[in-house]
């Protein structure tokens, strides 16, 4: 940390006073339901009061364990910023940081702005006459961070992770997934009407008259549908051979002739583009097509679209609200707007996340917490060492490849060691949407300069403050941000068992994704090839089919069952995490002293109910339906009752009969 920042963290914190956990606790006891049977609803035992004393709140579609310490961040956040802005500190990330967040607070100024922010850029659409415009200016929005049509971005070379190439994807939809243009059933007809309506909303605001903005929601809404069919399904996007398909500038003007690339690449900034990944070819072919048959007004409205979309949430309350109705109320279910603090504070995060996060850590962020997490880390991975060695269905050969790649897993925790310099970027109190928009170019503009550089190892794919965690295969690395190092998740002075059965359990999740499904398929230098044998392979498959097949089972709202196929990747890993996890617990504490019992539970009992407290959450019907449509996560309750009907030490741990877990012929062990 620099010297500069750390006098403008001591300037501006000379008077606060310290952050403080409500709780020190990983495992709330006041939060089970002892009347509940945990042999058959666990779920229940472990969280049953706190679901009853804690209902979705109005500005929420959900909330759980992690929401509670997103909350708690969020107001840790808002006390930097806000002491931020009134700052007079000459440190230049205080000051953008004080600067964004005033931008977006100035309510009057955003309520008498109305559509103007975005005047420069309808009039670039307005000015279209040919294709070779509409070039032009998509390049523009992309390079903004709006992006019609498709998706453009820089990333690794899936097989060959030592460097960055440009990578072409599907996109453009305004509805969450495909599927939400083409599934026939009535809760979808509905959907789509209130799409369109919204889409006739968006575009009454731009000024059209009410003849007008309803043609161009059907212009839109047929534009995307063709979209919608062209594109791949979540399922088919998890393979990532799928998704690979390395052309040089030719092969794309090939398999998509009517779309001029060169002067689209030219205009992003890029005069001689090399390979370039595209995900889909299919979707490129139909892009192409629809240059060529759709008329240049219809691009023209869809562009106007995806550009109101984008800024919405930025604008006057007109905007907002427009956006809020469909998005968030008829979408998830969500009954009232968030308060505009904590909408800037996302926003802010998005575009200056490491300035944000680099005085957040040095106030809330303690390094014996990275400390523990590293010791954790190491006896988890220690446990993974054993586990793969001890495997009855992978071969010796399989077994070395697979201990080698586990040896070159990168573990951050915390922060970076080295900030983002958002130095060239410029921020000032006057506009927030104009301050997005620079941000999303100074973004794009940081992606763009990695082409024909070396691989950033330092970079991270999370701020700071984020309550998350992740494994990037090109990487082949784990990181745990520092927001997700706090109570009720984890806390330096808890419980060993129960800090083993939370973060411990999350640890080894993410370490599983190095070998899940889609993530077995990279080697430990972060390339798409494979290491296993043939046998080996069949053999993994067959068990990824049988937890695919129990997640199939299950029907959390009305006759929709879980996709097995979408959800398996995190299933493999929440089972293998908490097996994983569960053994290392069993290391760390021999010969150790510890409590056998805290609240009348024993160690492995306090293990099991700290990792589904972890998971506690209530969520509504509607949040509920897009997430098992869409989301690769299966909802919260099934992610403790599936991992644990598979594990013997769970029915002993709790002396359950067999009924407590899965026929063994049925029952799951990959790692």
């Amino acid at each position: 940390m620099s010297n500069s920042i750390r006098t403008a963290i001591a300037a501006l914190f000379i008077a606060g006073s310290a952050f403080s956990h409500a709780n020190n606790l990983v495992l709330e006891a006041g939060a089970m339901d002892r009347s509940a049977d945990p042999c058959s609803n666990f779920y229940q035992y472990a969280n049953g009061q706190w679901l009853a004393n804690h209902p979705v709140p109005a500005d929420r579609a959900r909330y759980g364990a992690y929401d509670e310490v997103f909350e708690r961040n969020l107001t840790a956040l808002k006390n930097i910023i806000e002491t931020a802005a009134k700052s007079n500190s000459a440190n230049a990330a205080v000051q953008k940081v004080g600067a964004f967040y005033l931008s977006g607070m100035d309510e009057a100024r955003l309520e008498a702005e109305g559509a103007k922010p975005l005047a420069e850029q309808l009039a670039q659409i307005s000015a279209i006459k040919t294709q070779a415009d509409l070039i032009q200016v998509l390049a523009q929005l992309h390079k903004e961070g709006i992006n019609p049509l498709f998706d453009f971005n820089v990333s690794q070379d899936a097989k060959n992770s030592l460097r960055y190439i440009m990578d072409l994807s599907q996109g453009g939809l305004g509805l969450p997934d495909r599927d939400y243009y083409l599934k026939t059933d009535s809760k979808h007809q509905t959907l789509r009407r209130q799409y369109k309506a919204h889409l006739v909303q968006i575009f009454s605001l731009l000024g059209d008259s009410p003849q007008a903005a309803e043609k161009n929601a059907i212009r839109v809404l047929r534009l995307e549908t063709g979209l919608a069919r062209a594109s791949m399904t979540k399922v088919e996007q998890r393979n990532p051979e799928a998704t690979y398909h390395l052309l040089n500038l030719n092969g794309l003007q090939k398999i998509s002739p009517h779309f001029a690339w060169q002067a689209y690449f030219e205009a992003m900034g890029v005069s001689k583009p090399s390979d370039i990944n595209v995900s889909q070819p299919k979707f490129f072919s139909h892009i192409s097509k629809a240059m060529g048959s759709i008329p240049l007004d219809d691009l023209k409205t869809y562009l106007r679209w995806h550009l109101a979309h984008a800024q919405a949430k930025y604008l006057s309350s007109d905007f907002v609200n427009a956006d809020f109705s469909f998005y968030s109320q008829a979408l998830t279910g969500t009954k009232a707007l968030r308060p505009r603090w904590k909408r800037v504070l996302k926003s802010l995060d998005q575009n200056l996340g490491e300035a944000l996060g680099e005085l957040y850590v040095a106030e809330y962020f303690s390094p014996a917490a990275k400390t523990e997490a590293l010791e954790m880390v190491a006896n988890i991975k220690l446990a993974m060492a054993e586990r793969i060695k001890n495997s009855e269905w992978m071969s010796a050969v399989t077994k070395e490849q697979a201990l080698k790649k586990l040896d070159k897993v990168v573990v951050k925790i915390g922060y970076p060691d080295i900030w983002r310099d958002y130095s060239s970027l410029q921020i000032t109190k006057e506009s927030y949407a104009a301050n997005i928009r620079r941000g999303h170019e100074f973004e794009f503009k940081r992606q763009l300069a990695k082409l024909g550089k070396e691989i950033d190892r330092n970079e991270w794919g999370m701020t700071p403050s984020t309550v998350n965690a992740y494994y990037n295969p090109s990487m082949n690395e784990m990181v745990f941000p520092a927001g997700i190092l706090q109570a009720p998740l984890f806390h330096v002075n808890a419980d060993t068992a129960s800090n083993y059965g939370n973060t411990g359990a999350t640890i080894g999740h993410e370490l599983i994704h190095a070998f899940d499904d889609e993530g077995s398929q990279f080697d430990g230098d972060g390339n798409l090839k494979s290491w296993w044998t043939k046998e080996d392979r069949k053999n993994f498959t067959q068990r990824v089919t049988r937890i695919e097949k129990q997640f199939d089972e299950f029907n959390p709202l009305d006759k929709l069952h879980i996709n097995g196929k979408l959800t398996a990747g995190e299933n493999i890993a929440d089972l293998g995490g908490l097996t994983i996890a569960f053994q290392a617990l069993k290391k760390s504490l021999a010969g150790k002293p510890q409590a056998e019992k805290i609240d009348g539970l024993s160690q492995e009992q306090r293990f099991f109910i700290a990792n589904a407290q972890s998971f506690r959450s209530n969520t509504r019907p509607e949040e509920l339906r897009l997430q098992i449509l869409t989301d690769p996560h299966a909802p919260e309750k099934y992610r403790v009752i599936a991992p644990i009907a598979n594990m013997p030490e769970f029915a002993a741990a709790f002396s359950c009969d067999k009924s407590a877990l899965r026929s063994e012929d049925k029952r799951v062990n990959i790692w």
